[in-house]
């Protein structure tokens, strides 16, 4: 997970405080502490959130300064913790996804993120309602004209160097670079102006899941005290911010918020994860006239060099499974070359196996190929489409879903380009069962009864 980033960072020395304990509120005192909280949300009008490490451990990912964190077992000399699962598969937890539920309710005004993880972009957050400090291990970017692209893989550089691709815009076609920053890079401005806004304009600003401890990011939520806002800190460990907090909860962040959000009534939607691949049929000369060469390609939408890492094997078989032989392809690039008679119409058969993580082990895709009939481009409603597939995952409780996006055709060489979206993987999350047990909540604000819904420091320019 981060430990592929870790270690594509700079070697120093100092990286503050690690191995710090973990306290935890009593069950009774907890309770209190989340009514308490639920209701501080309830009457904000400029509620701001600020994220650390700690809001994504339920995802898989070590975080830094805890008893079992990256930074921790390095300077003791233990190995690091194994992956759950890769990186590029990590799915937002409960507190991310309720997050969403916030914003959407009007009540969540801007998160300020300290995590490289991007989930808060995949959980869905307006990036206009985001600020991602030390960047973002899946997001590339123009130098020249600005534009941000968000990958399904993770992006192979730090330090905002140069990456292997290009922007796609033909008017710039600069060389990209990554977001993520080293230690020695100062906080980006783009990212630093509107969190310092926000937080200005912040009655509440939540801290989830972060020790505090390095400037100048630590800061930031002590802008809002200025006006008259509010610090609320919920994190297993100490900080140097307590004593400026109004409110310090040490409880697991999940179940933190997990009831909050049953206090304020709000539903906490599934996440649903898509993925989008490329089918592209591309014809050849051939000297003999009798036959058509075809060339099978199934590559990443963001480049045709980059890779597919949700795809671990396509296995390619054909309607007709006596005229045509099948094969099974292992490595990237998925490439397959043919020759039938320009006259026949037939129909691929792609049987997609998904690599670890992904929510379902395989599914297949239909391609018609028919080299005699000219075929008109068109786009559909991606966002429609993409809708529905998340609407049909969400009714069915499944992935596995798949649809057509876009077609298009290039005459010269004649090729064939299909856009697919497929739903990889499906989260839902049962507030409830957070408040089993430990913490119950058995009323709401002013006495009355609410309805349960179900639903599935050291100075340093940044860092962790």
């Amino acid at each position: 997970m981060s430990l592929g980033y870790a270690e594509k960072l700079s070697y120093i020395e100092d990286v503050g405080n690690v191995g710090m304990s973990e306290f935890f509120d009593s069950s009774h005192v907890l309770q209190e502490k989340i009514e308490r909280l639920a209701e501080m949300i309830q009457k904000s009008k400029h509620l701001v959130v600020f994220t650390g490490a700690g809001i994504s451990t339920s995802c898989g990912i070590p975080d830094f300064r805890g008893p079992k964190g990256i930074w921790t077992l390095q300077r003791e000399g233990k190995p690091l913790p194994e992956a759950s699962l890769p990186f590029h598969r990590a799915m937002p937890s409960m507190t991310h996804m309720a997050l969403v539920e916030l914003e959407k309710a009007g009540i969540l005004k801007f998160i300020i993120s300290q995590n490289v993880d991007g989930l808060h972009l995949r959980s869905g957050i307006p990036r206009e309602k985001l600020a991602e400090l030390h960047g973002n291990s899946f997001m590339e970017v123009c130098p020249s004209c600005g534009v941000e692209y968000l990958r399904d893989f993770e992006v192979e550089t730090i330090g905002l160097k140069e990456t292997s691709r290009r922007c796609s815009d033909v008017k710039c076609g600069s060389k990209l670079k990554d977001t993520v920053l080293d230690w020695e890079d100062a906080l980006p401005t783009k990212e630093m102006l509107p969190s310092e806004k926000h937080c200005r304009m912040a009655d509440v600003v939540l801290c989830l899941g972060t020790s505090l401890q390095i400037t100048p990011a630590c800061n930031l939520p002590l802008k809002c005290l200025r006006g008259g806002g509010k610090i609320i800190i919920v994190n297993l460990q100490k900080t140097p911010k307590d004593k400026k907090a109004s409110l310090v909860i040490h409880g697991f962040v999940d179940k933190v918020i997990a009831g909050v959000m049953n206090l304020l009534n709000l539903r906490i939607a599934p996440y649903v994860r898509i993925d989008l691949l490329q089918v592209i049929i591309t014809q050849s000369l051939s000297l003999d006239e009798r036959y058509v060469n075809w060339n099978l390609r199934v590559v990443s939408v963001h480049a045709l060099k980059a890779p597919l890492p949700f795809i671990k094997s396509i296995e390619v078989s054909f309607a007709d499974a006596q005229k045509y032989k099948a094969a099974v392809l292992h490595d990237q690039p998925f490439n397959l070359k043919r020759r039938t008679a320009p006259a026949e119409a037939f129909e691929i058969l792609l049987k997609l196996n998904f690599s670890d993580g992904c929510g379902c082990p395989s599914i297949q895709i239909n391609v018609p190929v028919n080299f005699k009939v000219s075929s008109d481009c068109f786009n559909l409603d991606k966002d429609l489409t993409i809708r529905n597939l998340k609407e049909k995952a969400i009714q069915d409780l499944c992935c596995g879903q798949n649809a057509l996006i876009e077609r298009k055709v290039i005459l010269e060489p004649k090729t064939e380009v299909a856009n697919h979206a497929i739903v990889t993987n499906i989260k839902a999350f049962n507030s409830d069962s957070w408040s089993n047990g430990d913490v119950k909540h058995p009323r709401g604000f002013n006495g009355i009864r609410t309805s349960r819904k179900r639903s599935f420091g050291r100075k340093r320019k940044s860092r962790f």
